[in-house]
């Protein structure tokens, strides 16, 4: 397994040791308060968990090296657990709506409130660690699965604090229905929470293109190379944390095939220096022969140079 597949593995194991505690700690504070926005933060709590396990075997898988049946690798294996993730948050926010407003309906209030406000306090502490860990991990792996956990517990920290908020609300300030009320809040945060994380999943399932800026810099190192006369049809996709990307170039029709091959194989060294990791696909052309049409015959570099 590579370094950056240690450290998905480790950071996946680290949130489901904080998940398995919070568990507890929370089935207990619901038990004892019967607090709406408490369960609510359980049932996320009990889905971060599934989340996590998800997680942990989405970044196994997509750790694993490319094999026969998988040429370009197990990448998308994060952006299935993604979107598992994206499911589960989804099921939790209407689950968690539905309660609300049967408790609003009923008028019913928890019961006590200092047991269910340091439960949430241990969970925002245990939570800010894991989140400061995701975030190296993030920072060097790039990893989607980590990612969208990290949006998890990310909103956890605002789900505690509002169930923290809702209890003291009832139980001091004397404001009924701020229980069921912040439970709506927190419902609505998580089903945000889900479409959000869900766009770059399905971006990469989709196998949709880099952004403007992303290649805006490949075509910008490609620019430096003075042997290039053009560049056109420029395919690029992300699966998992690895980028790939096809496209053709315009040489000097008299070159040898060698003299080619050498020219893409300093064009490859330019662009793996800029963009580690990259998977490179290039198809040589001699100059002024371009059989595509539409966007896929525009010259980018042409295009690029104009920008500047």
């Amino acid at each position: 397994m590579t370094d950056a597949g240690k450290l998905n593995r480790s950071a996946a194991l680290a949130s489901i040791s904080v998940a398995l505690l919070l568990v507890a700690l929370k089935v207990w504070a619901a038990w004892t308060t019967g607090s709406t926005a408490m369960l609510g933060s359980l049932a996320d709590t009990v889905l971060d968990l599934v989340a996590s396990l998800a997680t942990l075997l989405g970044v196994w898988v997509a750790a694993q090296p490319d094999d026969e049946n998988h040429r370009f690798g197990h990448g998308k294996a994060e952006a299935l657990a993604a979107m598992f993730q994206v499911v589960l948050i989804s099921i939790s926010a209407l689950s968690l709506a539905a309660r609300a407003i049967g408790q609003w309906i009923a008028g019913v209030r928890p019961d006590g409130a200092e047991g269910g406000i340091i439960v949430s306090g241990i969970a925002m502490v245990a939570t800010l660690a894991l989140i400061t860990w995701q975030r190296y991990v993030i920072r060097r792996t790039g990893s989607l699965a980590i990612s969208t956990d990290h949006v998890h517990y990310q909103s956890d920290l605002l789900l505690n604090l509002a169930v923290i908020a809702a209890l003291a609300l009832d139980q001091y300030a004397g404001i009924a229905g701020a229980d069921p009320l912040f439970g709506l809040g927190i419902a609505a945060w998580l089903g945000w929470g889900a479409w959000g994380a869900s766009q770059q999943a399905v971006n990469q399932l989709m196998d949709h293109e880099w952004d403007d800026e992303k290649k805006a810099r490949f075509l910008e190192v490609v620019a430096r190379h003075p042997e290039l006369k053009g560049l056109h049809d420029l395919r690029t996709r992300t699966s998992g944390n690895r980028d790939f990307v096809q496209f053709h170039v315009a040489v000097d029709p008299h070159m040898t095939v060698r003299q080619a091959h050498d020219v893409m194989d300093e064009i490859e060294d330019k662009l793996l220096a800029e963009f580690p990791g990259i998977e490179i696909l290039i198809h040589p052309d001699p100059e002024g022969l371009i059989n595509e049409t539409g966007l896929a015959a525009e010259d980018l570099l042409a295009v690029h140079q104009r920008s500047e």
